[in-house]
């Protein structure tokens, strides 16, 4: 039997439905842009929608994922995905019997990303229920590996359903893809929470954040993991925002060689993702984990000094798939450690923490890009970083021996369990 034949029907329920959503949700990616510049012809208005789905996790991504914490998550989140459908479905709607400004398409941006962070809050909640501590990789892998294929996919499907459909009305296939969602998650049985017998003294939103970050900061692998993370964001943010420059400058290609890259790095993500469970059943955490971002450190050393084109794609696309490799691993960590009742605001915690340390990552990334005028030593010298800060914290912290965090875990629920059946 293979690694997917032991996740649940109610797993894949929830795949298939999640599949089809980040597919339309990557035609409303590909179109908001390209809506903003078409209505005002701006570089700033680029800028601006960017930052608008960017915003929200630093507004209210802690007090999001702690109400998901409060909440029946099932149905908080078919419920945010139908008001995701119908923000969506806004656009298209104005455009067609009102007048479109770009402030609308802001606004969607903004709310759009708000309720994509309660409902990604929920889901990653929700992969515990579904499946076995055992299959959380496995798991994590598929829809990685199917989000980027959307990403992928996504964009190209976009692009040839303009020859028959405005920008604004592609974006209704997202809309309609959110209530497929929804549907695919009303057919689940089992809850997204586990109910405790103990009662539980009512708190507030805030207490809860403070509860949580308690908890993380005060664990010694969640701990290092969020401070590694950070690390590692603040130092590679530069090699996306860049890559274009270092295609112009290393590669000598153009904006076709560039969507190569980046249909290579996805690719890569596709490769790995679907890799993903299988290679946790061989190897431990450390081992896997750590391992994949030194070799994601290395490919991007050689990536640095290459000059051809058709050599750069495979590494970048080896780069990038080991990246997301020690991303899935990360969280499968954190899903398999955490309690459920605690997996939302866990992960939003996460979320600012690690996204935090992008913008300042890349703006300084730029100011040495600058400063040396030279974007190959740039990428080395994350490469090596890379490389250093997976040595250190695999041989000199907590996630050195992660596993034993896991084990325990796992030893507690099942005293709990017995417990329970003792008492019953």
């Amino acid at each position: 039997m293979t690694d997917s034949g032991k996740l649940s029907l109610d797993f894949w329920k929830f795949w298939a439905g999640q599949t089809i959503s980040n597919l339309g949700s990557s035609f409303t990616q590909w179109a908001v842009p390209l809506l903003a510049y078409k209505l005002t012809h701006s570089a700033l208005s680029l800028g601006v929608a960017t930052a608008a789905t960017f915003l929200p996790y630093l507004f209210f991504g802690l007090l999001i994922g702690a109400w998901m914490d409060r909440v029946d998550r099932k149905r908080a989140m078919i419920a945010l995905d139908l008001l995701n459908a119908a923000v969506i479905f806004s656009i298209p709607l104005v455009a067609t019997f009102g007048h479109l400004s770009v402030w609308l398409i802001y606004v969607v941006a903004f709310v759009q990303t708000t309720i994509g962070i309660a409902f990604q809050a929920g889901e990653f909640a929700a992969i515990p229920s579904l499946v076995s501590t055992d299959d959380l990789v496995t798991a994590n892998g598929r829809i990685q590996a199917t989000y980027s294929a959307a990403q992928v996919a996504g964009p190209l499907l976009a692009g040839l359903m303009v020859a028959f459909l405005s920008i604004q009305w592609v974006m209704a296939f997202d809309s309609a893809s959110f209530v497929i969602s929804a549907i695919s998650l009303s057919l689940i049985g089992r809850s997204f929470n586990v109910v405790s017998d103990e009662p539980k003294e009512p708190t507030t939103i805030l207490h809860d954040v403070r509860e949580g970050l308690r908890y993380v900061l005060g664990h010694p692998v969640l701990r290092n993991i969020s401070l590694m993370m950070a690390l590692i964001n603040f130092v590679g943010a530069t090699t996306f925002t860049q890559l274009v420059l270092f295609a112009h400058d290393r590669l000598n290609v153009g904006p076709r060689g560039v969507g190569a890259l980046f249909a290579a790095g996805a690719g890569g993500v596709v490769v790995t993702g679907l890799l993903a469970g299988r290679l946790r059943k061989r190897f431990s955490f450390t081992a896997l984990a750590m391992t994949s971002l030194m070799l994601m450190g290395a490919m991007e050393v050689v990536f640095a000094g290459m000059r051809w084109f058709w050599v750069a794609l495979p590494l970048w696309a080896a780069a990038s798939g080991l990246g997301i490799l020690f991303n899935i691993n990360t969280g499968s960590l954190r899903q398999a450690i955490v309690p459920n009742h605690m997996l939302s605001r866990i992960l939003s915690i996460a979320a600012v923490l690690a996204w935090s340390a992008i913008p300042a990552g890349a703006l300084i990334g730029g100011l040495v890009v600058k400063a040396t005028g030279n974007v190959a030593l740039v990428y080395g010298v994350i490469g090596i970083l890379n490389i250093c800060i997976a040595a250190f914290f695999r041989f000199f912290t907590a996630l050195g021996d992660a596993q034993r965090y896991v084990d325990e875990r796992r030893a507690q629920e099942e005293r709990v369990g017995e417990a329970e059946v003792a008492v019953a």
